[in-house]
């Protein structure tokens, strides 16, 4: 069985939004040998167009050129994201081909494309961080979801930015042909790991701020280093060579959030790179990471994660 993947693409896109799931679905032909899936790029006109990064694509047809059903549509994103959503030929095409395809996804922003057709309302959402606000203000009937990596309601699923349109590609060879198949896709393809949608689209460095000051910043980098180490507010202030309470307000102010919470996100961080690399046992990890048992552990990753440390590893070792 052959499945026809048709992917929906615009002048000023995201490339990666285009090629990175193409490439999980030739790889999984490649890696079965077969034609499980069969890719076509669409544009309004069937005209060459030229992404955001400045390379063209040359599309394989018109989208008033498709003909019979579809197995999956997926709309790009990118920077003509909002001269796409006002394309009403675009848009009407969308509209009209989603309810005659078995699964709609969107990449990144064009999720922008699939809400202005009408495929989200009364539907669970995501996007790239970046303009979740926005597509939650734009269109009440979303609930957007700013935190998961994407997002899978019904039959109709949305990615957050760039890349995480590779991990829901993944999820539906997952899906089609196997986990296995899957994960030798991910290790052809050199994704680490293959995540599900829940996960965060932070990691507990890229979700704070870096500090502004240099003494925070480089202890920032320390705790990160270090996280056995005493990290209480106290021993941190101490380091920073301030008093505790000036410390702490200092820190909140310049990175986001408190040290407390600071600490234990990348505790949690550390533990996740343990769990996914290392065949540790939870105690070891709990250890090397500071949280002294794991319960502690197990209360961290429930906050930050949404997930047990045992459903994590099962979920993300390589």
């Amino acid at each position: 069985m052959t499945r026809r993947i048709v992917i929906v693409a615009f002048p000023d896109l995201q490339l990666l939004d285009v090629v990175g799931p193409l490439e999980v679905f030739s790889m999984a032909n490649r890696e079965r040998d077969d034609a499980a899936y069969r890719t076509e790029v669409v544009t309004v006109d069937g005209a060459p167009i030229t992404s955001s990064s400045g390379l063209s694509v040359t599309p394989h047809r018109a989208v008033g050129r498709v003909r019979g059903p579809l197995d999956t549509l997926i709309v790009a994103g990118g920077r003509g994201t909002p001269k796409a959503m006002r394309d009403a030929s675009l848009v009407e095409w969308v509209r009209r081909s989603a309810p005659r395809t078995r699964r709609v996804a969107s990449v990144c922003s064009g999720a922008f494309v699939l809400a202005e057709a009408g495929v989200l309302d009364g539907r669970c959402a995501t996007t790239h961080w970046e303009v979740c606000d926005l597509l939650a203000r734009r269109y009440p009937a979303i609930t957007v979801d700013p935190d998961p990596i994407y997002v899978r309601d019904g039959n109709v699923s949305t990615s957050a930015g760039v890349t995480a349109g590779m991990d829901l590609a993944l999820a539906f060879v997952e899906e089609d042909l196997g986990r296995e198949v899957a994960l030798r896709v991910a290790r052809q393809l050199v994704l680490f790991v293959r995540r599900p949608g829940g996960q965060s689209q932070f990691s507990a460095q890229l979700a704070a701020q870096h500090a502004m000051r240099p003494r925070l910043r480089d202890l920032q980098a320390w705790i990160a280093e270090r996280p056995r180490e005493d990290l209480s507010v106290a021993s941190l202030a101490a380091r920073a060579a301030m008093s505790p309470r000036h410390f702490a307000r200092a820190f909140r102010d310049e990175i986001g959030m408190t040290p407390a919470a600071y600490v234990e996100c990348a505790r949690v961080e550390h533990a996740r790179r343990l769990l996914e690399t290392s065949d540790l046992g939870f105690s070891e990890v709990a250890g090397a990471c500071g949280f002294g048992s794991i319960d502690t552990m197990r209360r961290a990753f429930a906050r930050r994660l949404g997930v047990a440390p045992s459903d994590y590893r099962q979920r993300f070792s390589a």
